[in-house]
């Protein structure tokens, strides 16, 4: 429930609670200060949940914990751009042992997403593709379906956390998997 309007609501009510028992405690009687702690803490948890910072923090932990797939750990955003700049390397080595003497030109083949395997197509090898989405080769359809959708939703842009480029190897990992079915 991210920015919920009703607990940013009952937040504020706690928090003027909060705010009265404090003031009042300091005027009347300091026990009302002891029993606004309580309403304080509440006040806190309640804006914490309704502005999503409660959930993103349980997501990152989860993530971390996992240690699966694309997580946002603090070393791995530097691992994957080092494994990144590996892959390009070897791509682009592969593109030029490819241009010799088979007439593609300065691009060595390359199609209009920027990267060619060994054999002149677009996208990772079907044995990367694989390991991109985390199946075997012989898992069915629905297998690699549900692999894919749990990686692009963890790696999506759109998340706080996202990461477009290992989105698009994902998109680009599956794709190639449907076509050599």
């Amino acid at each position: 429930m991210h920015r919920s309007r009703l607990l940013l609501g009952i937040a504020a009510i706690f928090a003027g609670i909060t705010v009265s028992m404090v003031s009042l405690g300091f005027a009347y009687n300091l026990v009302l200060v002891i029993f606004a702690v309580p309403f304080a803490i509440t006040t806190g948890i309640l804006w914490y949940h309704a502005t999503g910072r409660l959930a993103k923090k349980v997501e990152r932990e989860a993530y971390r914990e996992s240690g699966r797939g694309f997580g946002p750990s603090p070393g791995a955003a530097r691992e994957q751009a080092r494994q990144y700049a590996r892959e390009q390397g070897r791509w682009q080595a592969a593109g030029r042992r490819g241009t010799t003497g088979q007439g593609r030109g300065r691009t060595g083949g390359r199609a209009a997403g920027g990267r060619t395997t060994v054999d002149g197509s677009s996208g990772p090898s079907p044995t990367e593709a694989y390991r991109i989405l985390g199946v075997d080769a012989d898992a069915d359809e629905d297998a690699v379906r549900q692999a894919y959708r749990e990686k692009v939703k963890r790696v999506h842009p759109d998340r706080a956390d996202g990461n477009e480029e290992a989105f698009k190897r994902v998109n680009r990992a599956y794709e190639r998997v449907r076509n050599d079915r």
